[in-house]
Parts: C-alpha cells; sequence; structure tokens
C-alpha cells in the first residue's frame, strides 16, 4: 500500500492499515520533509485525538507545547454573541508540529517515509504504478487540497460554490485571553469570518478566510479584511490557502485510488474544519485499504461514520447563505447550552440537526420575528 501524503490523513491511514494488519507493507510519499509548516487554523477538536487514541497513538505527546483551549465565542454577521465553555476542551497545535510527531508515530507502527513529489499516476489491473517506478495494490491520496493524486485518478474539481480561500499568521495572543478560541463572522463578503486561536505558548494562530465566488479575492483585500473584524491585531506575516469545503456526498473512490482528507474535499462547509475529518477519513481509509475490496470497504465506512452528518452540513451551509440564520443559530446558542453543544458537534465533530436544536431555533425566529 502506498500513501501519498504525510499529513494528519496520510500518517492515520498509515498507522490505521498497520494496526489492521502488522504485515502490511506501507509506503508514504511526501514532497517534503518533516518538520515542515502547513497553512491551517490548527485547531484541533477532541474528536480528531478520539481517533488517534483508538489507533493507538499516545495523543497526550501530541499536544506538548500548548495549552488546551476551553471556551469559545462566536460574533454572528450581525453582532450577536455567544461565549461558552466546551463540552470538552479543544487544542491548537501548530502544524509543524502536529504533522511530524503523527509522521513519527506512524514510523514507530512501521510504515516507511520517501521523499517523493509524486507526478503521474496510472491505474492498471491489480496495480497502481506511481511515477512510472513504484507499485501498489492501492494507493490512498492524501497529499491535501492540491491533491496530484485526485487530479490523477480523474477525480472531479470542486463543484461551484465548495471553494474557500483564507490567510493565516502568527503573532502574540496577549491581546486575547489564552484559552479562549474566537470566530468573529462578516457581515460583508459573507460568508467569512476570522478566528483567533491561541496556541498556549505566547502566540496565536490568527486568519481569515472567505468563500470564493466569481471573481477570487486579492491577499490585500483578505488582509484589509482581517483587520477590519481583528483592529487590534498587529501586522504579521500572512499565508494563503484554498479550502475545498465537503459537497455533502464527496466522491472517495477511483478505481483503486482512495482520497483522505483534503484531498477527498472533506472540510466541514460550516467552520472549514478539516483536521477530524483528515484524522478519520485517514483511519477508515487505512483500514479499507487491507481489506479484499477497499473501495467499497472505504465507502461503507464513510458512509456510517459520516454519511448522515455530511448531507446536513450541506444543507446547513445552504442556509447559512443568509446571514440572519446565523444570528438565529448563535441567539440559539446564547440562550441554552444544549443548542451551544449541539451546535459546536456539527462544526467540529460529526453532529447532526435535532429536534431540539431545530425548535430552539424556532423559538428564535419567532420572538425576534425572524419570518420564513
Amino acid at each position: 500500500m502506498v500513501v501519498v501524503g504525510a499529513g494528519p490523513a496520510g500518517s492515520t491511514a498509515a498507522i490505521a492499515a498497520l494496526r489492521a494488519d502488522p504485515s502490511a507493507r506501507v509506503l508514504m510519499l511526501d514532497s517534503a520533509d518533516f518538520p515542515r509548516d502547513k497553512v491551517c487554523g490548527d485547531g484541533v477538536a477532541p474528536h480528531a485525538m478520539d481517533v488517534l487514541a483508538g489507533l493507538g497513538v499516545a495523543v497526550a505527546e501530541l499536544s506538548v507545547g500548548t495549552t488546551p483551549v476551553t471556551t469559545l465565542r462566536l460574533v454572528s454577521p450581525g453582532g450577536t454573541q455567544v461565549r461558552r465553555s466546551f463540552a470538552r476542551p479543544a487544542f491548537v497545535i501548530p502544524r509543524v508540529l502536529l504533522d511530524a510527531r503523527l509522521v513519527h508515530a506512524a514510523l514507530d507502527a512501521g510504515a516507511v517515509l520517501e521523499r517523493r513529489r509524486v507526478r503521474t499516476l496510472v491505474q492498471q489491473e491489480g496495480t497502481v504504478v506511481i511515477d512510472g517506478a513504484v507499485h501498489a495494490r492501492t494507493v490512498i491520496g492524501a497529499d491535501g487540497a492540491e491533491s496530484v493524486v485526485r487530479r490523477q485518478c480523474g477525480a472531479g474539481g470542486a463543484r461551484a460554490g465548495t471553494l474557500a480561500i483564507a490567510l493565516r499568521g502568527y503573532t502574540s495572543a496577549d491581546p486575547w485571553p489564552v484559552s479562549e478560541q474566537r470566530l468573529i463572522m462578516a457581515a460583508a463578503h459573507w460568508p467569512a469570518y476570522a478566528w483567533v486561536f491561541p496556541v498556549g505558548d505566547g502566540t496565536a494562530n490568527v486568519g481569515y478566510g472567505e468563500l470564493v465566488r466569481t471573481t477570487t479575492s486579492t491577499r490585500a483585500e483578505l488582509t484589509a479584511r482581517l483587520h477590519e473584524l481583528l483592529p487590534d491585531m498587529p501586522p504579521l506575516r500572512l499565508r494563503g490557502h484554498r479550502l475545498p469545503l465537503s459537497p455533502g456526498r464527496p466522491g472517495v473512490t477511483h478505481g483503486q485510488v482512495l482520497l483522505a482528507g483534503d484531498a477527498a474535499s472533506l472540510i466541514n462547509p460550516l467552520t472549514g474544519e478539516g483536521i477530524y475529518y483528515a484524522v478519520l477519513s485517514g483511519a477508515l481509509a487505512g483500514a479499507a485499504a487491507t481489506s479484499p475490496d477497499p473501495a467499497r470497504s472505504y465507502r461503507r465506512s464513510l458512509h456510517h461514520t459520516l454519511g448522515r452528518h455530511l448531507r446536513h452540513t450541506d444543507v446547513l451551509a445552504r442556509l447559512t447563505r443568509l446571514p440572519p440564520f446565523v444570528d438565529i443559530a448563535t441567539a440559539a446558542a446564547h440562550q441554552d447550552r444544549r443548542a451551544f453543544d449541539r451546535l459546536v458537534e456539527i462544526g467540529l465533530g460529526a453532529g447532526t440537526l435535532d429536534v431540539p436544536l431545530i425548535k430552539r431555533m424556532i423559538a428564535v425566529m419567532a420572538r425576534h420575528q425572524h419570518l420564513p
């Protein structure tokens, strides 16, 4: 088995494959040496830690040097605010640390890592040939948003309206509470928001993202919008990246190729969260790769684990194009602890809409006369 990409999805896939079959031969290919930085918000939900712990990864070692985040503050496009504690603490682990630590876990499990920039992938009967030199029964494409494997295996590009762009940088966390994550949503250029994610080492990951429309905003425009939402933020060096958001029913198998994480457009369309999806899909793909029918096994396990959640987030992503809907959801979270927890589960984990949450939002709508 070959895993292209040694980030969270790829490393987790390697670990899962070797846990399912300790005799498996797993080769990871990546174009970079580790440790290396990766543009990301760095947020790691406890749900991702659960997946890794289930694979035997020492998750406490992943977060060394950081501090758990216990509180979330949301500001909606209309200015409605909610600040509550998480049901379980989250983490902010810079990718330069997280990815290197997961690579080491995969190597300790028995995987082999080779530096290679994959350029071609050809599927033949019973095998996949990479760059004309590497042969594998199954290939897991975990090479990120600009996935070469995705293009080479014939998977389509992002559906219209499901591509976002973001900038992020690191700065001093002094202006903000160390244990509080902030999401400040923008009324202009919606859907869009700025974030502050404190690492716990005196720095914070700060950024801004928005949905790509017919024309992509310039770096200068994105930077200006970030400073508008976070006026107390000092100037900082920003790096950009694209995010292929989940379309609800992502295509994750193409012959003998399984796609995981960003390469499979598995990014939460409501929050841009991708680490949980990456490690979960990586774990499922890795385990499936050791089965007699990897593609069928992966599709079934992903559908069973995330199918309903992905359908719900797809519907909610369409509804949240209307800023008043987001104001209503934020007000519901402010008024009701259970509504807050349910919305966090939807945004960071595999949560779904349920009747109590819908009733709470209807009550808020009626109170504020936001009639459909």
